[in-house]
């Protein structure tokens, strides 16, 4: 059987670029290495823009995702400052007419209501297979998958890679930059309510943010593998201690002098933080998507509205080809040249912030001030900023 389409992995942007295409007649199938039901990876938490937002929207699964109790919580302005320098800007929905510039997500609501999305539009999931090669054909590609100890292989006219990328496309040149930091993640509960007010800090170690979740903030602290460690052993009320002395005048001091902004701390946890990316997002009978295509730093949180948005274009950019085009030279470059905007702004974006922001040297405290401050006076650069992290770059 020939299929027009065979999407490796249905996490979130897979199953994007599967339900964008269920009211077409195109014949998709996804293969994904999770059993029917399982979440991949827990259930962490996932910042998504407005214009993600727009996207799930338009699929029909965010009325599903905003319906179950503490899995939506509303970012509704985001605080931005350096630490030992001058400077803040202050980016708030309502100048932009928005209900709310972003959302911190449950990634389990999120992939429940895509898979059950999914199951209702007789779209095709086949769980327990774990792809272990890709063959391309000039008139179409082999895919080879694991399925529980079966080998079975599905003949497609394009594949889309939502995960793997390097052992499965090696023809793909990856780039890959190791910013040899980590980040220090977890939860703390405030003593005063959040308001949906994130907070974005950039320090000498690198840039920090707290995340507006249900009662509490999601906290990711960039910094050393070796700082990170020491910060991990320390007693909860110290922790915090720290924690707090690094935000400094970005937590609501309406607790008093002396009293701790932080109530309690939990699950803290490190991973390792890299640039990888392709230079090309095509291959002959291949596209990538998401991580496959480039796993960012997590600064200004735009890797994964990223792949979402890569999922809905290459989508688009199949509805509108004709069947027999599907996977063509032609087709795939329209793909690549659709999306090479928006993917080089988003890479040149979070990594030019760590080299402007993210830097300890002193003499850019100055500069760093200025550009913020400035920021926060034009309601032009405002716009355009903001526009840029919410719906990307066309």
């Amino acid at each position: 059987m020939l299929h027009d389409l065979v999407i490796v992995g249905a996490g979130p942007v897979g199953a994007t670029a599967a339900l964008a295409l269920a009211d077409s007649e195109l014949d998709a199938v996804a293969l994904d290495g999770r059993a029917p039901g399982a979440i991949a990876r827990g259930d962490r938490s996932l910042a998504l823009s407005h214009g993600s937002r727009l996207i799930l929207e338009r699929l029909g699964v965010w009325a599903q995702v905003a319906a179950e109790p503490g899995a939506v919580t509303p970012i509704e302005a985001i605080e931005i400052s350096q630490r030992g320098g001058f400077g803040r800007a202050r980016l708030e929905a309502e100048e932009h007419d928005l209900p709310a510039l972003g959302y911190v997500v449950s990634y389990r609501a999120l992939q429940s209501a895509l898979d059950a999305a999914l199951e209702r539009a007789g779209r095709s999931i086949v769980h327990g297979a774990s792809v272990t090669r890709i063959t391309a054909r000039p008139a179409y590609v082999v895919v080879e998958a694991d399925c529980g100890g079966t080998r079975d292989e599905y003949t497609s006219r394009l594949v889309a890679l939502a995960d793997g990328g390097g052992e499965l496309a090696p023809e793909l040149t990856r780039r890959r930059h190791d910013y040899e930091q980590v980040a220090l993640v977890g939860k703390a509960w405030p003593r005063e309510p959040h308001r949906g007010v994130a907070c974005e800090r950039f320090t000498p170690e690198g840039p920090m943010a707290l995340l507006p979740e249900v009662d509490h903030y999601g906290f990711v602290w960039t910094t050393s593998p070796a700082r990170a460690e020491a910060l991990c052993s320390l007693p909860d009320a110290e922790f915090l201690r720290r924690l707090e002395e690094s935000f400094g005048p970005c937590l609501d001091a309406r607790a008093g002098a002396g009293t701790p902004s932080f109530l309690r701390v939990e699950e803290r946890r490190t991973f390792p933080l890299a640039l990888d990316f392709v230079g090309k997002v095509v291959g002959e009978r291949l596209a990538l998507m998401g991580n496959a295509a480039q796993a960012l730093h997590p600064v200004a949180g735009q890797g994964f509205n990223l792949g979402l948005r890569d999922a809905y274009e290459l989508a688009q950019e199949l509805l509108a080809t004709t069947r027999d085009e599907i996977g063509s030279r032609e087709s795939l470059a329209r793909y690549a040249r659709r999306r090479q905007p928006d993917r080089l702004a988003g890479i040149g974006l979070t990594h030019g912030l760590l080299g402007v922001f993210g830097a300890g040297a002193s003499w850019l405290r100055w500069p760093r001030g200025l550009a913020l401050t400035l920021l926060d006076a034009s309601p032009v650069a405002k716009r355009m900023f903001t526009r840029a992290m919410l719906f990307g770059v066309r």
